[in-house]
């Protein structure tokens, strides 16, 4: 319901020239209904419990997704600043233009991820994504804001590049934001032989084990296509997953607050 169908209101949504407010209501009720889920089948019930952190997870969101709505409403500028290409496939349907840009952004944005574990500077910012005690849908979005950018930047440059129309750029926006949302569910959703191609919550925990070795595999955004080439693919069926599996190694005191946390990569640990 929320992979499909929130895409597909939000395609309908761009098609019909609604306003962009709707698109922001879309991301906000497919919250709630992940919530829902998670009310209802839960993976872990811990889980949907607050461990202190929920003023700090919905910060995360408001900033960063109010820096995802900014970036589109500056997109035609980035355009008119930047030359590109000009070979964007505008006669495609939408919903088939949507799925090519997903395409670039995954690749994009999942090998910065890749990257992000294993040069320093870039895990300072990431470390904050990481810092997580719990899974569930709100705080997939749970990123420091320069990491956000630099992800921003490995997987929109090319699409600039190629001429993306701004209607793209938001449905994109869109399906990101739902994507992350249903990366950090904490619904027992069962995706049957999905689960070795979608980058959803069952492969998704795999990446935030906090055992480096353990925990290097599943960067992939929006699928594991990527994983499997670059050989950090991994699912275990039988293997569950609580909080005392989660987090940073050998960095017990991370800071959780917010304030804390965007200040922490520019300190010394």
């Amino acid at each position: 319901m929320i992979l499909i169908g929130g895409n597909a209101l939000a395609i309908i949504a761009v098609e019909n020239g609604s306003s962009h407010i709707w698109l922001a209501v879309l991301i906000l009720g497919a919250v709630l209904l992940s919530f829902t889920a998670e009310k209802i089948i839960p993976y872990n019930p811990d889980w949907n419990l607050s461990h202190d952190d929920r003023l700090r997870d919905i910060a995360h969101f408001l900033v960063n997704e109010s820096a995802n709505f900014s970036l589109v409403f500056a997109l035609p500028f980035l355009v008119e600043a930047i030359p590109n290409f000009g070979i964007w496939p505008e006669a495609w349907p939408l919903w088939a233009q949507l799925l090519f840009a997903i395409g670039i952004v995954d690749c994009g944005i999942t090998l910065a991820h890749f990257a992000s574990h294993r040069i320093d500077w870039l895990w300072r910012f990431h470390a904050v994504h990481h810092s997580v005690k719990r899974m569930y849908g709100f705080n997939g979005l749970m990123k420091h804001p320069v990491h956000q950018l630099i992800e921003g930047l490995c997987g929109f440059t090319p699409l600039v590049l190629l001429g993306m129309p701004q209607q793209i750029a938001w449905l994109l926006i869109v399906a990101i934001a739902l994507q992350l949302i249903l990366q950090h569910s904490n619904a027992d959703v069962r995706v049957g032989p999905l689960k070795y191609i979608l980058a959803l919550a069952p492969a998704h925990r795999f990446h935030h084990l906090n055992s480096s070795r353990e925990g290097d595999v599943n960067f992939g955004l929006f699928t594991m296509v990527w994983d499997w080439i670059l050989g950090t693919a991994s699912f275990d069926p039988s293997r569950t997953f609580s909080s005392a599996d989660l987090g940073i190694e050998n960095d017990e005191d991370y800071p959780a607050d917010y304030g804390a946390q965007i200040l922490a990569p520019f300190r010394r640990r």
